[in-house]
């Protein structure tokens, strides 16, 4: 057996701050295309095609990274769960970042004719393929270091890393909107998020340079051989049913931050600042509960949480929907708000939850796919499908509603199939006196 005593007690809270600054970093660089495609990717790489058609293409090639996550998963899970948590960390953040700095170079249709969207498929891919390692890569490292009793809550720090990913992305946008016209924004305002993708790896590689490895990977004495082979043959329920029980969060997270913000703009007429402002502003308060809702993880469980936010999902969708046809601040915030306190009542606790679900020799794996899937389902289809769904027509997007209400449905669903994996706090008994 290796020897683990020199890794068993870092200091948690460098460990879990070093994860989060990683997983910021990453999703700012996917977080970054999602606003792109929503603004300017349409007219700017599928020139040919009316403004919805365009944004529906637009978020095809979004969908992409999605469809990619779950193959980056399996790729870095087999050198997780091969040759350690660390080296996931490493390859996964020079992926993501190089394929991001790649999308802001790339010429528009107008230079390049069709091969102007291919390489945007191209680098879209690529970029998913290493979001699809960080997330199993920080967690899992974050996670199977942390005490049992709070493992939920250090777990979370990671979780808090997209909230802050999407506010960095957001921020440089909603920066360069207000002090460029609309001409030099699309002219090259909207590459230099993509640029600053450089700056930010080369940070978050600094960052994780001296992580430890994690302890329960080094006590592992057998090794799977072909880790996705043993999750396919003995926990592919279990995969299936935690990729439809995530599938509710990323179609809320997506349907706020991404087809809300295409919509109020080319629909409702909205200002891109009062949009991203909006938005934004839900996603501060989302972010700050992260922690709040992984304690009560803590102390409740994992599984009631994820019930409750789903419950509270379905039955909020409809109004989100109404109160953003309203085109008001106050109002589309508040949809918004409602919405991802939904979220974050389930994901709060994910990061604790999914790698419990899993033995340790096959958990950045098994942890990972199921995780990435659910984007598939739930990330990927949203965009493309609530576009879809809102036609032409004013009015209320009550197919949108009713679509994310289905999602929420079968992911209470699934989560009512999935057991409780929080630890039994253990009692030692009193000697008893005579």
């Amino acid at each position: 057996m290796h020897d683990v005593r020199t890794v068993m007690k870092p200091s948690m809270l460098r460990l879990a701050a070093a994860s989060l600054a990683g997983t910021a970093i990453e999703f700012y660089d996917f977080f970054v295309y999602g606003t792109a495609a929503a603004l300017v990717l349409g007219p700017l790489f599928f020139p040919a095609f009316s403004p919805v058609a365009g944004t529906l293409a637009a978020f095809v090639t979004f969908g992409v990274g999605f469809v990619a996550r779950p193959l980056g998963s399996v790729l870095f899970g087999h050198i997780g769960d091969r040759r350690g948590r660390r080296p996931v960390l490493v390859g996964s953040l020079l992926l993501t970042g190089a394929s991001t700095v790649a999308v802001g170079c790339v010429p528009t249709y107008g230079s390049i004719g069709a091969a102007a969207p291919a390489l945007l498929l191209v680098l879209r891919f690529l970029q998913g393929l290493g979001l699809g390692g960080e997330w199993g890569g920080a967690v899992l490292l974050t996670a199977e270091h942390a005490p049992a009793e709070r493992r939920a809550l250090w777990s979370s720090f990671p979780q808090v890393g997209p909230a802050l990913g999407f506010l960095l992305a957001n921020g440089v946008v909603l920066a360069l909107s207000a002090t460029l016209s609309e001409a030099q924004f699309a002219q090259w305002g909207w590459r230099v998020p993509f640029w600053a993708a450089g700056v930010l790896a080369a940070a978050g590689l600094w960052l994780r340079s001296s992580l430890t490895e994690s302890p329960s990977f080094l006590e592992i004495d057998d090794h799977a051989r072909v880790p996705l082979a043993e999750v396919v043959r003995e926990h592919w329920r279990l995969v299936l049913l935690t990729a439809g029980a995530l599938s509710v969060g990323y179609a809320i997270f997506y349907a706020v931050t991404t087809w809300s913000l295409a919509y109020a703009t080319e629909r409702l007429g909205v200002s891109r600042t009062v949009m991203l402002t909006c938005i934004m502003a839900a996603v501060v308060v989302k972010g700050a509960l992260t922690p709040l809702a992984a304690l009560l993880g803590d102390r409740y469980g994992r599984r009631p949480m994820c019930l409750a936010g789903c419950a509270a999902a379905a039955l909020w969708m409809f109004p989100t929907v109404c109160l953003l046809a309203t085109g008001e601040p106050l109002l589309m915030f508040a949809g918004f708000l409602g919405a991802l306190l939904a979220f974050v009542t389930m994901f709060g606790v994910i990061a604790a939850y999914l790698p419990e679900l899993y033995e340790p020799r096959v958990r950045c794996t098994g942890a990972a796919v199921g995780y990435n899937l659910g984007g598939v389902l739930g990330g990927a289809l949203t965009p493309i499908a609530a576009t879809a769904l809102a036609g032409h027509e004013g009015g209320v997007p009550w197919g949108v509603g009713a679509y994310l209400t289905g999602i929420a449905l079968l992911s209470l669903g699934c989560f009512a199939l999935l057991p409780e994996t929080r630890p039994v706090p253990v009692v030692v008994a009193e000697p008893v006196m005579d």
